[in-house]
């Protein structure tokens, strides 16, 4: 039986703070922090393949992008934050696993206004597998739903719009599934907790709009894979009864990869052809 996973903050290793290499026990922010109270840190997650982060300008260039949508400017650059995570990844030798980039605002205030606060950045790697332990993953429909636009900034990828998520995948996991279905705020479906969903119908590939989810690299990048094997892609409000209308569904994310879905409440679905020529697909182009 394999022991306790090791706590994060105690790990050999060095993390990149602030433009420098610390020891990884070494890398702390203060309780007072602006972030923690209001929940206005970015952050990423990026997978590490043959020694090398997958599209990790993208990435880089997704968490400066969130930081302005939450009114703030990182003090580096896209290029910086590429070489610090090369730097990150080289020093820790990992060939492959998780890289977790993060953004926040200092202890320099503590009332809702963040004026006058410091950015502080941190890059972090670690080995990580796979997010799922089963082939094919059990859903449940949360009560939580994905909130209008005009009340997040959905394109954010903001540590504060992930607390719904963690509250609908500890139900989802106490209920005996791996992760849960949410809908937004008109009732439309939206995406799993972390990662972004395919509905395969008539032999097309549905996915919600982006208006109340992150478009998720990965998402991006199936979407690519598909269209050049001649899968037509949909990109379209989709309601709960459409379930009924998919063959196969499958989940798109850095952690996931791409994740079939085997049941979503007592509907069930198989892992079929489209989801297990994008796996294969997928796969091969994060190893080229």
């Amino acid at each position: 039986m394999a022991g306790p996973a090791l706590p994060m903050d105690d790990r050999d290793g060095v993390i990149w703070y602030n433009g420098a290499l610390v020891p990884w026990r070494e890398a702390k922010a203060h309780v007072l922090v602006h972030s923690l109270h209001y929940g206005n840190s970015v952050f990423e997650g990026e997978r590490i393949y043959n020694g090398k982060v997958f599209k990790l300008t993208e990435h880089s260039q997704r968490l400066v992008k969130s930081a302005k949508m939450l009114a703030y400017d990182l003090p580096y650059s896209v290029e910086e934050l590429d070489n610090a995570t090369k730097l990150v990844v080289s020093e820790n030798k990992l060939d492959s696993g998780y890289v977790r980039p993060l953004a926040w605002r200092g202890a320099e205030v503590i009332g809702v206004s963040a004026i006058g606060t410091k950015i502080h950045v941190m890059i972090a790697a670690f080995p990580w597998g796979a997010y799922y332990g089963q082939k094919a993953i059990k859903l449940i429909t949360s009560r939580w739903k994905r909130p209008s636009p005009e009340s997040s900034p959905a394109g954010s990828k903001a540590a504060g719009l992930y607390i719904i998520c963690t509250l609908a995948k500890d139900e989802a996991l106490a209920a005996g599934v791996q992760d849960a279905l949410m809908h937004d705020y008109k009732g439309r479906l939206s995406e799993a907790t972390g990662a972004n969903l395919f509905l395969v119908i008539n032999g097309e590939l549905h996915t919600p709009t982006t208006e109340t989810i992150l478009n998720g690299i990965t998402r991006l990048t199936v979407m690519d894979l598909a269209r050049k094997r001649g899968i037509k892609v949909v990109e379209r409000e989709i309601w709960p009864n459409e379930l009924a209308n998919a063959s196969e569904v499958f989940l798109t994310g850095t952690a996931v990869e791409v994740q079939p879905v085997s049941t979503i409440d007592k509907q069930e679905f198989e892992v079929g052809p489209i989801t297990q020529q994008l796996i294969a697909d997928y796969s091969a182009l994060v190893r080229s």
